[in-house]
């Protein structure tokens, strides 16, 4: 269903949520399947709706918007390193479970003038209130460093953004904001979660879901591997062996 039909939708349900006090998400994205092929420099996501107020005419202007896009979770370690002896070698480390390979924040005016702490931590609005889920015992203030790296680490990489004023609001019921996706991104399932916020308090959610794949000589090999992991790994392993043979008869002819 398009950004209009829906609308439309929402539209002719107005009366039967005349009695709903709260604003109304319908969001929308550019690009629901993005492929990732050979030569993949990033994409441009446009994240767009409207806010519609039950009681009558929209207000969004009454409203702030923060959209979050989040990407997959993955196991990640995180190790320290300390110079001995003239050398950069690995000290501490640290595990998470569920670490988003992906995370942007973008909102119509900065986080901190929106809502609280308690209230941004709880709905993960900024890259200091991820959830990392750390595994294994270590001391509170050793996790919190380890993950204040891990967030540094990724925000060099483009894969933890925030932009405090990347949404705009128009016509009082219209937001868009679009959102970088770098040539790094990892593929699988991602979800774009805007949420409707006044006087420090959500007031409504909504949740579009967007979804990255590897396409083309590639994305043929990584479904191969996933249909047939038994077959595509004896085959990995005779290639293998076939390289060295190979590599073998080269230098000893020469």
């Amino acid at each position: 269903m398009t950004f209009a039909a829906r609308v439309f939708v929402v539209m002719v349900a107005w009366t039967a949520l005349s009695a709903q006090r709260e604003p109304v998400l319908v969001p929308a994205v550019s690009q629901s399947r993005i492929e990732v092929r050979q030569g993949f420099t990033g994409a441009r996501l446009l994240l767009y709706g409207a806010v519609i107020d039950p009681a009558g005419a929209g207000r969004a202007g009454d409203y702030d918007i923060v959209v979050v896009l989040k990407g997959p979770t993955e196991p990640v370690r995180i190790r320290e390193k300390e110079r001995l002896a003239g050398m950069w070698m690995n000290a501490g480390s640290s595990d998470f479970r569920s670490a988003p390979a992906f995370f942007a924040v973008a909102s119509s005016r900065p986080v901190s003038e929106i809502v609280d702490e308690r209230t941004a931590a709880i709905y993960e609005l900024g890259t200091d209130f991820i959830q990392l889920s750390p595994s294994g015992q270590i001391e509170p203030e050793e996790q919190t460093r380890f993950a204040q790296g891990l967030v540094d680490l990724r925000r060099r990489q483009g894969l933890f953004q925030e932009n405090p004023r990347g949404v705009s609001i128009s016509e009082k019921v219209l937001y868009q904001v679009r959102i970088d996706l770098p040539s790094n991104v990892t593929t699988g399932a991602y979800t774009a979660e805007t949420f409707a916020i006044a006087q420090g308090r959500v007031l409504t959610s909504a949740t579009a879901k967007i979804e990255v794949v590897k396409a083309g000589l590639e994305g043929r090999v990584v479904a191969a591997a996933q249909r047939w992991s038994f077959l595509y790994g004896l085959g990995a392993i005779a290639l293998s062996l076939g390289m060295g043979w190979l590599a073998g008869r080269l230098f000893a002819r020469g």
